[in-house]
């Protein structure tokens, strides 16, 4: 049963965003057609605050404003093709795919891509494609891609991903240390090379090695 005060939150959350000018109107109504409360852990009274938010086999979700956030500065338009490395509870996923033609999202963990696929169906959102992968080599099947965003570190910029990448498109990650501080940055593929705009701080992990056997 949602919270009864969602309707409430979402529209503070929805005046926030305009107010920090994120007014993009497909955006807006894909937050408005993907309730944030069937993605978050029960006991959370708001699910639009901000703030990481624990989910199964370890892992977090990203609080609303910077799970939007993400999406805002990936600009995807409407025949996009985007991969997602990292499907984590589905939200950024359920959002991408009201914005694109096609998502292919990748995860290390059985249970979350289980989870995401439920919440994902029962939205009706039926143009993603989730598979178990660690995503270090990115997802050739269904390049090229218009957009991809890794939730993780790469200790550089990640060469490997331009050959996936069509022309003119973006890759969002972060790149520095797995210890410390990085860069969210968003990667324009121009030719063979990128052109790179920092976004923000951030502290991600790095992007992990191998599937997750049991989980």
């Amino acid at each position: 049963m949602p919270h009864s005060r969602d309707r409430e939150d979402l529209a503070a959350f929805i005046l926030r965003l305009r107010s920090e000018r994120i007014t993009e109107p497909r955006l807006l109504a894909a937050i408005e057609q993907v309730p944030r409360r069937l993605f978050v852990p029960g006991e959370v009274p708001n699910a639009y605050a901000d703030g990481a938010l624990p989910i199964d086999c370890g892992e977090t979700m990203y609080g609303a404003r910077f799970a939007v956030g993400l999406v805002h500065a990936l600009k995807v338009e409407d025949h996009a093709r985007v991969l997602e490395i990292g499907t984590g509870s589905g939200y950024v996923t359920a959002l991408l795919a009201k914005l694109a033609a096609r998502v292919f999202s990748l995860d290390r963990y059985k249970r979350l891509l289980r989870k995401a696929d439920e919440r994902l169906r029962g939205l009706d959102l039926l143009n993603v494609v989730l598979e178990q992968d660690d995503g270090r080599s990115g997802y050739i099947t269904g390049a090229p891609y218009d957009r991809i965003i890794v939730h993780a570190a790469f200790p550089e910029v990640p060469r490997a991903f331009l050959e996936q990448l069509a022309s003119q498109a973006y890759l969002i990650c972060a790149v520095g240390p797995g210890d410390g501080e990085q860069q969210l940055v968003r990667l324009q593929k121009v030719g063979s090379r990128f052109e790179r705009e920092d976004l923000r701080t951030v502290r991600y992990q790095p992007l992990a090695s191998g599937i997750a056997e049991t989980l």
